[in-house]
């Protein structure tokens, strides 16, 4: 079944642009001028992505995201104007899973778009464990769910994915740089510090757990289990 993406922009010729390239790739679009329009059409019948413009007429896309993510893990992709750090690092940290400066280019956005539902796709083979489990934590990747002592624990794509990522190789340290290439699929150069921003989202949800995430400086991070019931 093709993918659905609701696109909110108040700019009809980048709504245009957005629509006819990810329609040229087989996905099924609908295009919203403001993001009320796209968070009622949501909340009626919600799409397999969602694409956010920050500055808009009524409710602005951070606002939205935010919005969405209290309600769904839907994956959220925000291209907007507004190209400061402090931009981008609220729009991850409010659970977008990529952001995208205007102007760019629609190629970029299609592929960023397909990386995103690639490893939302993660699939096992008869080879691959379904089930990972370390510490007081279990990651299914048939049914997409993470646990902490049997109870669910709501990870959005992107934080399911770098989790996973982080299990299968909970016996060495992974870099930034693999990250992005094996979590986010990025063939092109990425701020390595958008990892950082997921990790910070993951270790709050991880709170409760006994494997801790931990930071190897100046490389990446690797996964710790404490068994102190005392920490």
């Amino acid at each position: 079944m093709n993918k659905t993406i609701y696109i909110a922009d108040d700019e009809q010729n980048i709504r245009d642009l957005i629509y006819s390239f990810l329609i040229s790739d087989g996905f099924l679009v609908s295009t919203f001028e403001n993001g009320d329009a796209l968070l009622d059409a949501f909340l009626e019948n919600p799409s397999d992505m969602v694409i956010l413009d920050i500055m808009m007429p009524g409710t602005d896309g951070l606002t939205l995201c935010s919005k969405i993510r209290q309600k769904s893990n839907v994956p959220i992709i925000i291209v907007s104007a507004r190209d400061s750090e402090i931009d981008k690092i609220t729009g991850i940290t409010l659970g977008s899973d990529d952001y995208l400066t205007k102007p760019f280019s629609p190629m970029e956005l299609v592929a960023r778009v397909k990386a995103i539902f690639r490893r939302i796709g993660i699939n096992n083979t008869n080879n691959e464990q379904s089930i990972l489990c370390l510490g007081n934590m279990e990651i299914n990747i048939n049914t997409r769910e993470t646990s902490i002592d049997k109870k669910l624990v709501e990870l959005t794509p992107t934080e399911f994915a770098l989790m996973t990522y982080l299990f299968k190789n909970k016996d060495k340290a992974v870099s930034r740089e693999e990250l992005l290439k094996n979590v986010w699929q990025f063939d092109f150069e990425v701020d390595t510090r958008a990892t950082d921003d997921v990790i910070k989202r993951l270790r709050k949800k991880l709170v409760s757990s006994t494997v801790k995430i931990s930071t190897v400086w100046g490389f990446g991070f690797k996964l710790e289990v404490n068994n102190d019931e005392n920490n």
